[in-house]
């Protein structure tokens, strides 16, 4: 599933990587990095990013796109001393325990350090969206369609809930997006929604007939999924 995810997780949009990138941080630190997708990006800007990542399988494939990583939960990893001028999480910051993790940042950011956390959600059109719903009353009717345009909503937003907001160790938090879109071909599609946790959840046997039941309609309707993307990104620096 790791080497999946790699496949056809989608990347992070530029304009955010370059974003960051204009920070011009010396010492950058990914967390939950996965399969490498954002540090492997700020390293291609040639910054120097270390990769915290809890599944050793997602980060043997992270080291195969030429990233320093450490296998350990964000919360309990011994940084050995070190401090970070960047600490980027990329769709993994809902994993980390609220608390720990603000006081674990804090304790790796350089005063005026930032952290960034981002997450994507993608939306499809409204046509498409009813085009999947019978097939997936047939086949998983307790799956949700996060993709779904009736139900998306954003996954993220700047608020009192965020304890980065309530902490003294942080200047108040900002929230930034990134819209884009990106068209998938039908096995790149049924290729991504397998990597989704609830799909994953089905079983082989009722996966795979969802699948084939969604490659076929996507055929049947061109060929092409075409989705809309919104990546949320919380910029707060260390003061």
């Amino acid at each position: 599933m790791a080497e999946r995810y790699d496949r056809y997780r989608p990347r992070y949009p530029s304009e955010l990587i370059d974003d960051l990138a204009a920070l011009q941080p010396a010492k950058v630190l990914d967390v939950g990095c996965g399969t490498g997708k954002a540090a492997a990006a700020l390293a291609e800007r040639g910054l120097s990013v270390l990769g915290v990542e809890v599944d050793e399988r997602m980060a043997q494939v992270a080291r195969g796109h030429g990233v320093e990583v450490q296998v350990a939960a964000f919360e309990s990893w011994d940084a050995a001393g070190r401090e970070f001028d960047l600490i980027t999480c990329g769709d993994a910051w809902h994993w980390i325990d609220p608390a720990r993790g603000v006081a674990k940042a804090a304790e790796l950011l350089n005063a005026g350090g930032t952290i960034a956390r981002f997450w994507t959600s993608t939306v499809l059109d409204e046509a498409l969206s009813a085009a999947f719903d019978p097939i997936y009353r047939r086949y998983a009717p307790e799956v949700t369609q996060v993709w779904h345009s009736a139900r998306s909503v954003p996954r993220v937003h700047a608020s009192g809930a965020d304890l980065f907001a309530r902490s003294a160790s942080f200047s108040p938090v900002e929230l930034r997006s990134h819209r884009w879109e990106r068209s998938f071909d039908a096995d790149e599609w049924v290729g991504l929604a397998a990597t989704v946790s609830d799909h994953q959840q089905l079983g082989t046997e009722r996966l795979m007939a969802l699948l084939s039941a969604l490659r076929l309609r996507i055929e049947e309707l061109g060929g092409t999924v075409h989705s809309h993307h919104e990546t949320y990104v919380l910029l707060t620096q260390r003061v």
